[in-house]
């Protein structure tokens, strides 16, 4: 007797615990002891979600690709000047809101300039990886940065980021790898491109040749590069924004390749570039000194080396760079 009732009271508190549960859940008995549950259709497919996000990306503005843009250039004017080691997160956020933008745009129109904002970020942010020494998230950067270009139906941003991932290449130890690289950028872009990006395109194949042993080659795309560079004193590219290059960059550039080669040449091009270097441009001015150390090893000048070695370590710790801290850490081994 005690049995039966003690049962009776479980099945009493079982079924109120059940019909609390029915009208919570607002399911059947069936559904409650095991069947199937009735979820409505909208939280189910996420349709709505969808719709609400390619609203969203659909109504993204000219003003708003330019807030995109602008955040660029102030990143990349940050990165000159202070290094880009303490620019990782803000760089992320700003690739994560391009790509969400860019994944939910429907139509060309809409899809373009978004796709173009984007591959300028990521070739910015694939070559602040490289200078930290992040080279696996600056080859995804570049491959995001080459995507979003071809997109946007831009040869110049694809041929740029090709070409600078063949930096990834020739930091990895492959550097005739680089060299294919660039060359085949500089196919895409064939005769498309503006006369400065062509010229940056040369004097990449002219350091990369310098680093794969190929100096006959070397010097053939610097001629190429100084006869293509417009003249004056212009540095920035109106179509190429993440550009610079006039004919004292060049200069530079072209003073690193010949120190590259062992070449005495190269000391004069490299104090030509120091005297007209922009001071805004810390990390380069790093390089630059960089570069002196090597030209003077090349020619035994010891002292002057160990100067221009200082100059380039205080820089590249100004600003945090990783890639300038291993060549003066190489280069300082060597005297």
């Amino acid at each position: 007797m005690y049995v039966s009732e003690w049962e009776n009271a479980k099945r009493t508190i079982s079924d109120r615990y059940a019909a609390i549960l029915r009208q919570l859940l607002g399911v059947t008995d069936a559904e409650l002891r095991g069947g199937p549950l009735a979820v409505a259709p909208s939280m189910a497919d996420g349709y709505d979600e969808l719709l609400s996000r390619i609203d969203s990306a659909s109504s993204v503005s000219e003003s708003m690709v330019k807030t995109f843009n602008d955040q660029t250039e102030l990143l990349r004017t940050m990165d000159r000047q202070l290094g880009a080691s303490g620019l990782v997160d803000q760089m992320t956020g700003h690739l994560a809101r391009l790509e969400d933008a860019l994944n939910f745009a429907v139509l060309p129109t809409t899809r373009r300039p978004v796709a173009l904002a984007l591959a300028g970020a990521s070739t910015l942010a694939a070559w602040q990886a490289i200078d930290s020494g992040a080279v696996e998230r600056a080859w995804r950067h570049y491959e995001l940065a080459k995507r979003a270009a071809r997109d946007a139906e831009a040869p110049m941003y694809l041929a740029h980021a090709m070409a600078e991932q063949a930096y990834v290449l020739c930091e990895a130890g492959r550097p005739s790898l680089g060299v294919d690289l660039v060359r085949d950028a500089q196919r895409i872009l064939g005769q498309a491109g503006s006369p400065r990006l062509r010229a940056w395109l040369y004097a990449a194949e002219a350091e990369l040749c310098a680093h794969a042993g190929m100096p006959d080659d070397c010097r053939r795309a610097l001629d190429a590069a100084a006869a293509t560079i417009p003249p004056g004193s212009d540095d920035r590219d109106p179509d190429m924004l993440s550009i610079f290059l006039n004919g004292a960059h060049l200069a530079r550039w072209r003073g690193n390749v010949l120190a590259l080669l062992g070449d005495g040449e190269a000391v004069t091009s490299l104090y030509g570039a120091l005297e007209v270097v922009d001071p805004s441009f810390v990390r380069a001015q790093a390089g630059l000194h960089a570069d002196l150390v090597q030209a003077h090893l090349a020619r035994a000048e010891y002292d002057d080396a160990n100067t221009h070695l200082r100059q380039a370590r205080l820089l590249a710790s100004r600003t945090g760079s990783v890639r300038q801290r291993r060549r003066v850490d190489l280069l300082s081994a060597r005297l």
